[in-house]
């Protein structure tokens, strides 16, 4: 079993940041739309399942093969965003 999974107060901090972004999401769908916006629901429902269950599928799967590697790359991904903000900053490329 592995020692590091989701505690309560962590999947309770996400289930609140995921709620409050859905309900600026339908807000901003109230206003933008007058007719049909079941429909748009019902699509913007089903991808989220769908793309949500094939991480999990995807993560349960592949996780234990390469987890070391896969922390180590995003380990490096934001150490690269971080120098590139960093120097962005410092000299003031426009890239």
């Amino acid at each position: 079993q592995r020692s590091n999974s989701l505690r309560i107060s962590m999947l309770l901090a996400l289930a609140v940041a995921t709620s409050i972004d859905a309900f600026a999401v339908g807000i901003t769908l109230s206003f933008l739309l007058t007719r049909s916006i079941a429909i748009t629901v019902i699509i913007i429902g089903a991808v989220t399942f769908v793309l949500s269950y094939a991480g999990v599928y995807i993560g349960k799967n592949f996780g234990y093969f390469f987890a070391n590697r896969i922390e180590a790359l995003g380990g490096l991904v934001l150490l690269g965003i971080g120098t590139k903000i960093l120097l962005e900053h410092l000299f003031f490329l426009n890239t």
